[in-house]
């Protein structure tokens, strides 16, 4: 089996000695599997730096140099690993596995390799295991604290904790053992059926809260191709966020701020889902709001929103 790794920076790759300034991603893909040599005993390893970028600091261009790469390679290697920063790496795989079929496991660290602790030796080794499996065939996934996670289902749950990484309402599809692999599921990814673009939409993302108004929805609509708003509980938002909704000019994408949970039209109250979801533009999304935001950039770019997002009747 041949796996190829591919490193974007983050945590994993940073280091903090010798700076006043705070850490930042100094170690390059050669050194992350340089240093765990068990790797070998899995998969032969071929490995490369595409950018040495922090989680928070990732881009969608980033991305798509990813997927570009795995495009150039997918008919030599049988599964790719990409290291990358905590913060946005959920984000990084739901891009992965809208728009590439080769098999992928995306990893990371909350601990740089100079703390005490540092995780990113197994969650790397925990990738490739998973990448050189016969049974993950495509799809993108998340490799962390020993557990893998469909990039569809998967969250950062926690700033700092090793096991930050969860499927609050799927589970892990496996757990790692120092022997053993533990499936859960079966390890399936999405249809990858969305391009990458040349160009990405402007995709901004709008939080409802208490006493939001509308003008944070105005200065978002001003540069949108689409909007992506995170409402309270089912996909609700405040009345005057709703209004705004209304006569918005693009495509508008309710997700939940919650943990947890699907999107549902309940409430038929001004800003209610049930109110919003009589307007011809809204859609609806049940992963993340961060997930949907990248999945409504695709679909604006491929011309497939009415096909990717639900819409309920009125």
């Amino acid at each position: 089996m041949r796996v190829h790794v591919i490193a974007t920076g983050g945590t994993i790759a940073s280091t903090a000695e010798g700076s006043d300034s705070g850490a930042a991603p100094e170690l390059s893909g050669d050194d992350l599997v340089e240093a765990v040599p068990e790797l070998e005993t899995y998969a032969d390893i071929t490995v490369e730096s595409v950018a040495s970028k922090p989680g928070f600091d990732m881009s969608p261009g980033i991305c798509a140099r990813v997927a570009a790469r795995m495009d150039d390679l997918a008919d030599d290697v049988d599964g790719f690993v990409v290291t990358h920063g905590t913060d946005t790496l959920a984000e990084t795989a739901r891009y992965l596995d809208l728009t590439t079929s080769a098999p992928v496991v995306v990893t990371g660290a909350q601990r740089r390799p100079d703390e005490r602790g540092s995780d990113g030796p197994t969650n790397l080794l925990t990738a490739v295991r998973a990448a050189a499996h016969e049974r993950v065939t495509s799809g993108a996934f998340v490799a962390f604290d020993e557990e893998l996670h469909a990039a569809a289902t998967v969250r950062k749950s926690h700033t700092s904790s090793l096991d930050t990484f969860r499927s609050p309402e799927s589970g892990p599809l496996a757990r790692f053992t120092r022997r053993r692999i533990h499936w859960h599921s079966e390890p399936t990814g999405d249809d990858a059926d969305l391009p990458v673009p040349d160009e990405h939409p402007t995709v901004p993302l709008v939080v409802s809260a208490s006493g939001v108004g509308h003008q944070a929805f105005a200065d978002a609509e001003a540069r949108a191709d689409g909007i992506v708003v995170a409402g309270t509980g089912l996909g609700n938002t405040t009345a005057a966020l709703g209004a705004a909704i209304a006569d918005a000019d693009c495509p508008v994408v309710l997700a939940s701020r919650c943990h947890a949970g699907p999107t549902e039209p309940v409430y038929g109250t001004p800003g209610g889902a049930a109110t919003l979801a009589g307007y011809d533009h809204v859609r609806f999304a049940h992963g993340t709001p961060w997930a949907a935001r990248i999945e409504l950039m695709l679909a604006l770019a491929a011309d497939r929103v009415d096909d990717r997002f639900e819409q309920f009747d009125s």
